[in-house]
């Protein structure tokens, strides 16, 4: 059985694809996730879209006082 990821496992800048597989979701809720203005997205001109692996945790730990 292969164990869970942490969060130093995922590379510093996530991609969709990363975003799917921690979350759990598809990649073209992954892509409106990051078109989200309150997401941490890295400003990069263009269709890219990355963010800081570790702005990412932040974030996701914030959005935790949001739903409960």
């Amino acid at each position: 059985m292969e164990q869970p990821k942490t969060i130093e496992d995922y590379p510093l800048v996530l991609t969709a694809k990363e975003i799917c597989e921690i979350l759990s979701i598809s990649k073209p809720t992954a892509y409106e996730l990051m078109k989200r203005t309150d997401f941490p997205a890295l400003p990069i001109p263009g269709r890219i879209r990355r963010v800081s692996r570790d702005a990412f945790f932040r974030w996701m730990e914030g959005q935790k006082g949001e739903t409960a």
